[in-house]
């Protein structure tokens, strides 16, 4: 794991803990990767049964997998069932997508930089406006 992506994921691991503590949540402890070699996650529980820790892998793959597998682990550890589950879920997705989603101005900034003058000209078609209605 490279100095970056261990940056990312610690500050990853710290606002999904700040986030599951406010939501009245058992907050695991976050590692990576996980001790058993060939996984992408592992989940250990307390000796008491509470909290536990959530081991992911972070090298080789897209760093959005990673926080999804922190998220279920969270969702794991408390033992949330639906609907509660996705309540939750969807609230730490909503929390967690500083981490997964370029914004799109950072987007149109590397690309009006390297576009020609006639790239310019074209519409833009990532404005974020959906194509149709859903009834």
């Amino acid at each position: 794991m490279g100095a970056s992506a261990t940056t990312k994921f610690t500050a990853a691991a710290r606002v999904l803990a700040q986030r599951a503590a406010e939501l009245d949540l058992v907050v695991p402890g976050f590692r990576s990767p996980p001790r058993i070699v060939g996984i992408n996650r592992s989940i250990r529980r307390g000796r008491d049964g509470q909290g536990g820790v959530v081991a992911v892998r972070i090298a080789d793959r897209p760093f959005t997998a990673a926080v999804g597998d922190m998220i279920e682990g969270v969702i794991h550890i408390n033992r949330l069932e639906p609907p509660e589950a996705d309540r939750v879920r969807t609230q730490l997705w909503r929390t967690m997508l500083q981490f997964t989603v370029e914004t799109s101005s950072a987007r149109r900034q590397a690309s009006d930089s390297s576009a020609t003058d006639s790239d310019r000209d074209k519409p833009d078609l990532d404005s974020g406006v959906p194509f149709g209605r859903v009834a």
